[in-house]
């Protein structure tokens, strides 16, 4: 895991353009990586960073990094998320100005995000708007999202991807990771198996509507992804091993999102249901479920759908749907991805999840209009372009 920098800087130098200048200066996933924050504080020259934790992960790594912090001599100061009336932390307009307000009282010049994805997203976007750097301590491998430079929020009940800042650097702990909620190591998996239809619907799009495709980019995140299959029982027994290649796989992932400068490659329509689905959730006040565990079932609902269409007539253009019908072969059947879920002890059907039948259907008919600049299959069959296969 010490080169995942050395390969996605090689990457790079394959690219045109791109985002490799967003690349973190410094990745560490290994036993122990938590000790070395502070020598990286100091190194940095930041005089009063800010914790970003919540209860559980102040408990998990933010009360072990303030007293490594303070045995060094660095003040740091914790802030504490509030979790909203129904008792989740969200990535909201409430809790960026929580931080931006402790970040002007404490006056702090730099942030470390302690937690999982939902405390990286608000403290990169509070970073990125009071203009000073952040760094990143995961406390669970529960998504892809550690690396990244746009923050998912939710903005009046809406999610909506804003530009944020970057993390300098990514101190993923293994001793702490392997110490994660199950429920949130079955997530990052789910999150990472997504990608075998985002994926698909990458080429579906650059076939159909030329979208921007790179081949380099895609088959970063193809490696990253079959590392996370060839090693599920490792990662379902939260070995060593296993919490090592699923961490590195979704920092990976992450990378490679950075170096094309868009999430083509690790959100297509199984990321367009999971969204729908959150929304949904917020509107009717209900519990949110973790992102990878809806990611990893809506991946099995979306490659039954898309089995499903080979059948039909397909595309005006003769070619360009067998092609189409060549990389829907390609897929996994719902039944092994199912399968791959129940490995890692995650959810693996719409009623493990929670998620009921009727916001299954509503989600396939209109969770394409969330990001309506990607050219999926389910858009494609939505808006009638696949023949005999319209939204019911």
């Amino acid at each position: 895991m010490t080169d995942i920098l050395s390969n996605i800087k090689a990457a790079a130098a394959e690219l045109e353009g791109g985002g490799a200048f967003a690349l973190p200066r410094y990745i560490v996933v290994e036993a122990g990586a938590l000790k070395q924050v502070p020598a990286f504080i100091a190194a940095e020259g930041w005089k009063q960073p800010l914790v970003v934790a919540d209860g559980h992960t102040l408990k998990a790594a933010g009360a072990g990094l303030i007293q490594e912090c303070r045995e060094a001599g660095i003040p740091a100061q914790t802030i504490l998320v509030l979790p909203n009336a129904q008792g989740d932390v969200i990535a909201d307009e409430a809790s960026v100005v929580q931080v931006l307000l402790d970040i002007q009282k404490h006056k702090a010049d730099s942030i470390i995000a302690a937690g999982s994805g939902t405390l990286h997203d608000i403290a990169r976007y509070a970073a990125y708007t009071a203009a000073i750097p952040f760094a990143s301590v995961p406390t669970a491998p529960s998504v892809d999202g550690f690396t990244s430079n746009g923050s998912p929020l939710i903005i009046r009940g809406n999610k909506l991807t804003i530009p944020a800042a970057g993390p300098a650097a990514i101190f993923a702990d293994t001793e702490l990771l392997r110490m994660a909620p199950a429920p949130m190591i079955a997530a990052g998996f789910g999150d990472m198996l997504g990608k075998y239809t985002s994926l698909f619907d990458w080429k579906f799009g650059r076939l159909t509507a030329d979208e921007p495709y790179s081949s380099v980019v895609a088959a970063i995140t193809e490696q990253a992804l079959l590392a996370c299959v060839t090693h599920a029982e490792e990662i379902g027994n939260h070995t060593e091993l296993g919490i090592r290649v699923l961490t590195g796989a979704l920092i990976e992932s992450g990378l490679a999102i950075l170096l094309f400068g868009q999430s083509h490659c690790a959100s297509g329509a199984e990321h367009h249901l999971s969204h729908y689905w959150e929304m949904e959730y917020i509107r009717a006040g209900r519990r949110q479920l973790l992102h990878g565990a809806k990611v990893g079932v809506a991946c099995a609902e979306i490659s039954t759908l898309y089995h499903d269409l080979a059948g039909s007539q397909g595309l005006e253009n003769k070619e360009q749907w067998r092609q189409v019908l060549e990389e829907i072969g390609k897929l996994p059947s719902p039944g092994t991805l199912r399968a791959l879920l129940r490995t890692v002890h995650g959810p693996s059907s719409l009623e493990e999840l929670g998620v009921d039948e009727e916001l299954l259907r509503r989600s396939l008919a209109e969770a394409h209009l969330i990001r309506m600049n990607r050219h999926t299959l389910l858009r494609a069959r939505n808006e009638g372009k696949i023949t005999g296969a319209a939204a019911e």
